[in-house]
């Protein structure tokens, strides 16, 4: 039989099959059996098969093809004939992968290009043969590609003339090898792919013109310039230098037109770089974060392909470029933790952007008008901008006929202010995002009066209002709020919506609302009521306020005589239940010294986990002791069975109430359930739990 030609065009479980039958056939006759099938290939797929078995065994299939049609291989045509072929496969990863015994085939294929002297191979992936090439000066032209990936990090010591003969290498691809030499006097020209991490070079041979060079990828290197070579790279495509942190300077970005992503992250020496990157019209990424001593970017910028660009982190850095022209591209912009003061006027022809991020930008101080402009703008970042006081008026545009273009903000789903010190939010009322806004968080600022309007945002689902000192009234609610947090909200004494919503009179929807804190709301949280309950039926709310235990009214309270770090508590659910229409009520009163951290409630029927619920504390210390009250229909715990397959018993049946905090102290003072039983002209205070045991927490 031969074993190749009747295997072509055979299926993937046929050739494997096959291949572990073969397992006892002598080595060297598998290799000459599996051939067969490999030289009826035309020459590029050959090419293409020994790249995979060498190198590329494993990887993405989108990551192989990119590197190869540097190389001219044609390879998208390629691996679909080795698969059709079923010489490799493809997994439910998008990964290439390949019997060992064809990988074994390819890799000798290869060796006996040159037996005795791996120098004078297509290809280098084994230890010991790089070892040999690079620290005894053999390599030769016939070397293609090396690849350094090896079971175990190893040390190569390599020498000035290490390269001096490689004058056809075109992929270069190290993962984990170190070198100790820190000058080489030669490198190919023919590179398409430096792909050299941590590399000890502090800048390249003179000699080196790689006209060819596609990707360079050198993060963490100890380059501090790239050398003369580097000026007209017609076919560069990708720079990654991020963490070069002894990089000075940057090329002429003119030379090289075909650029799409240039990395320079975290190059902490990097002053500025050469105004020619602002002009690169094939550009798609831009990322500089990090670079701390970066203060001078182009003065104009035109960056017509450009997606997305990254300067958060360049602390030095105070002035934005102006914008040249539309730029109908961009979408992203991250300038957080810059020293920016202000952005131009001409953000206006950002026309796609519909993120941006300015937080923790300290010295901030004004937003132009032309911001209302972006119609396309969806995030807006402004956390910690504490020079930010106001917003710029709204400007009336001049063309009364062009409607969408006065339109104002029209798709802003995400406004975060929070610690901007604003003193008035009515530039709120002029936005078009009515029906667009789903969170907005003016924490830490200082108005006094949220007022009615607020209602005109149908749905915002999430309003934070954290740290908001002066805040005296919050006269009313979006119609569809799910989350409310006012907790530091020290001078807080007017919330009509909210001693309605604890009466029972308006109730609508799921809410979570923190209180903490908020000393002068004391006599409307006293207004939780059974009617409370009754009105959330199918609904789920959790509300945190000061307190000092657990409601009175809870008809299985469990008082501690000291405070504990969990506290748990057990009760029975009667004979007669019914889960319809009915939930359970929690609460715990609690005091912690610390900051930031999540408390956990867990209901348990039989001791299985059958829900979960958890609360966030943020940045509130709390200065006295707390009382978390949480509603939660039984429908709700239904979903969540489900969803970890788990099934209610027919009752009765005995629950327990779990209260806890991860890691960070937090001590319990009460605990508490109450089963919700509307009835019809009745008091839910009558549906009595039974069996209900105050176990001791620790």
């Amino acid at each position: 039989m031969v074993f190749g030609s009747l295997l072509l065009g055979k299926s993937v479980d046929q050739w494997q099959s096959a291949l572990d039958g073969y397992k006892r056939v002598p080595n060297k006759e598998i290799q000459e059996i599996l051939k067969i099938s490999y030289n009826a290939l035309e020459e590029h797929v050959k090419n293409v098969f020994l790249h995979i078995a060498c190198f590329f065994r494993g990887e993405n299939k989108n990551y192989v093809i990119e590197i190869l049609e540097i190389c001219d291989l044609n390879p998208k045509y390629s691996i679909v004939l080795l698969a059709e072929k079923a010489l490799i496969n493809i997994d439910e990863r998008d990964c290439i992968g390949m019997h060992h015994l064809l990988e074994e085939m390819g890799k000798e294929i290869v060796r006996q290009e040159s037996p005795s002297e791996p120098g004078k191979r297509s290809r280098l992936w084994f230890y010991e043969d790089i070892c040999h090439v690079l620290e005894e000066n053999t390599g030769t032209s016939k070397i293609k590609g090396i690849m350094m990936n090896f079971p175990e990090e190893h040390e190569i010591s390599l020498s000035a003339n290490s390269f001096s003969k490689m004058k056809n290498l075109q992929l270069f691809i190290n993962r984990n090898a170190r070198f100790s030499e820190t000058r080489v006097d030669y490198l190919s020209n023919e590179l398409r792919l430096l792909d050299w991490p941590e590399c000890p070079l502090q800048t390249f041979p003179s000699s080196f013109n790689p006209k060819k060079l596609v990707e360079i990828n050198m993060p963490r290197s100890s380059l501090s310039q790239l050398g003369e070579g580097f000026k007209r790279l017609q076919n560069l495509k990708s720079m990654s230098l991020e963490g070069c942190k002894f990089l000075t300077e940057t090329p002429n970005f003119s030379g090289f037109p075909n650029l799409e992503d240039l990395n320079l992250n975290y190059c902490t020496s990097l002053v500025e770089v050469h105004p020619s990157v602002g002009f690169l019209d094939k550009l798609i990424c831009l990322s500089m974060r990090g670079c701390r001593k970066l203060t001078k970017l182009p003065g104009r910028v035109h960056l017509k392909s450009l997606e997305s660009i990254d300067l958060s982190r360049c602390g030095s850095l105070k002035n934005f470029p102006e914008i040249v022209g539309k730029m109908e591209s961009l979408g992203e912009m991250n300038l957080s933790r810059t020293a920016i003061e202000e952005l131009p006027s001409s953000i206006r022809y950002l026309i796609r952007l519909y993120s941006l991020k300015l937080s923790n930008c300290k010295n901030f101080t004004n937003l132009p008008c032309s911001i209302y402009e972006l119609q396309n703008l969806q995030f807006v970042y402004l956390r910690g901008c504490q020079k930010l006081v106001r917003f710029p008026n709204k400007v009336i545009p001049t063309n009364s006929n062009d409607i969408a273009g006065s339109l104002t903000l029209p798709n802003l789903s995400h406004l975060y202010i929070e610690g901007a010190n604003l003193c008035e939010i009515d530039f709120l009322w002029t936005l078009d995002c009515w029906s667009r806004l789903c969170i907005l968080d003016l924490s830490g600022s200082n108005f006094v009066r949220l007022p009615e309007w607020i209602t005109k945002f149908v749905n915002m689902q999430k309003l934070n209002l954290v740290g908001c000192k002066r805040l005296l009234e919050i006269s009313d609610l979006p119609p569809n709020i799910h989350s409310v947090d006012v907790s530091g909200c020290i001078s807080l004494e007017r919330f009509p919506k909210l001693q309605n919503i604890l009466e029972g009179k308006e109730l609508q929807r799921h809410i979570t609302m923190d209180l903490s804190n908020c000393w002068r709301l004391l006599d409307i949280a006293a207004h939780f009521s059974d009617h409370f309950l009754i009105a959330c039926k199918q609904l789920s709310v959790g509300v945190v306020f000061p307190g000092s235990e657990v409601p009175m009214w809870f008809n299985c309270r469990k008082n501690l005589k000291k405070p504990v770090k969990n506290c748990d508590i057990s009760f029975e659910i009667p004979r007669d239940f019914r889960r319809e229409k009915k939930g359970l009520a929690l609460s715990v009163a609690f005091e912690t010294p610390s900051r930031f951290g999540t408390l956990y409630a867990v209901i348990h029927i039989n001791e299985e986990q059958i829900y979960g619920v958890m609360f966030e504390f943020g940045s509130t210390m709390f200065e006295s002791t707390h009382v978390w009250l949480l509603y939660v229909p039984f429908c709700k715990m239904d979903e969540y069975a489900k969803l970890n397959q788990s099934t209610w018993p027919l009752p009765p049946f005995m629950c327990r109430a779990s209260f806890y905090r991860h890691y960070d102290p937090l001590y319990f003072k009460s605990c508490g359930v109450h089963l919700v039983v509307p009835q019809d002209g009745g008091d839910i205070r009558s549906s009595r739990l039974v069996g209900c045991s105050e176990e001791g927490g620790e």
